[in-house]
């Protein structure tokens, strides 16, 4: 191999590893701004997402109505 088809061949090497690399920042920029669109999502976490559960209501009204002296 002489000095051009060496250079070639680095050159080659470089443009191709720099495809991959771009392509993996590419993937990884993709999948962030998944994972933050899910993790804003309007589902609350949590305690919240448990107080809202209508079970959750239906406890608290109860507890209320005894505290109250109400026996329905």
């Amino acid at each position: 191999m002489d000095g051009a088809d060496r250079r070639s061949e680095r050159l080659r090497s470089m443009l191709v590893g720099g495809l991959i690399g771009a392509s993996a920042v590419i993937a990884t920029a993709r999948r962030r701004r998944r994972a933050r669109s899910r993790s804003l999502a309007s589902h609350a976490s949590g305690l919240a997402a448990f107080e809202d559960a209508p079970c959750y209501q239906e406890t608290i009204e109860r507890e209320a109505q005894r505290a109250r002296g109400d026996t329905g």
